[in-house]
């Protein structure tokens, strides 16, 4: 079996931990410490979160979507093919190294989406984005850490807790969508959304589709009124 190595490391902002991308002959995965965050044979689950969560708004005559986290951007390039060409896609990524790493070994992955005239990238906490917005987009996406129970770094947390919902529930046009993805099912985060005034549904869903893996989970939250 061929060995990993690795091609580059990134410190993660406001934290202590570290970013690393790997390769293993067509293999690629971002590891934060020990932990893989995501691969690029595991692409199931982050291409549902655009689907489930642009499935309610893309009849929309020009919808604005908000993706927190690009990852290896396979919920973005579903965005787009889920999307007219009268869409705009803001991509929020808060470690610069993950923008270059899409635009350089990534890039085959990433297939051109960065570059689509729909796509604006900001390198940037996507709680910025967020906080102090009204009705500003048709759905907001969030693939930020491995869920509602920050790893990255703490501040993470401020996505999920009752103000960070509050905040996202204000930046949605009635009708908008807040999809969220997790590596595990939480209950009380269903409840804090609901306590937010969304409509809940949850999907549990498998890392490598019909082939199995681990089990990962959706949150649509719509906001109704």
């Amino acid at each position: 079996m061929l060995p990993w190595k690795v091609l580059d490391t990134a410190p993660v902002p406001g934290g202590r931990k570290e970013l690393r991308l790997k390769q293993r002959g067509k293999e690629f995965v971002i590891m934060l410490d020990k932990q893989e965050l995501m691969s690029s044979y595991l692409s199931v689950t982050e291409k549902a979160l655009a689907t489930f969560g642009c499935d309610g708004i893309k009849t929309r005559e020009k919808p604005r979507v908000l993706i927190g986290g690009l990852g290896m951007g396979y919920t973005l390039q579903a965005t787009l093919k889920v999307l007219g060409d009268k869409a705009e896609i803001l991509v929020a990524e808060l470690v610069p190294a993950v923008v270059k790493w899409a635009r350089g070994p990534l890039a085959h992955l990433i297939n051109g989406s960065l570059d689509d005239p729909r796509v604006a990238v900001h390198e940037i906490d996507v709680g910025e984005l967020i906080r102090g917005k009204k009705s500003a987009y048709d759905a907001i996406l969030l693939d930020v850490d491995n869920g509602p129970d920050g790893l990255t770094r703490s501040a993470n947390d401020a996505l999920y807790d009752t103000a960070g919902l509050a905040a996202a529930h204000q930046a949605l046009r009635k009708g908008g969508v807040l999809a969220v993805w997790s590596s595990t099912p939480d209950a009380k985060f269903t409840a804090r959304l609901k306590k937010a005034g969304f409509a809940v549904k949850e999907f549990p869903l498998r890392a490598n589709g019909p082939h199995g893996g681990a089990k990962h989970f959706i949150w649509t939250a719509t906001r109704t009124a």
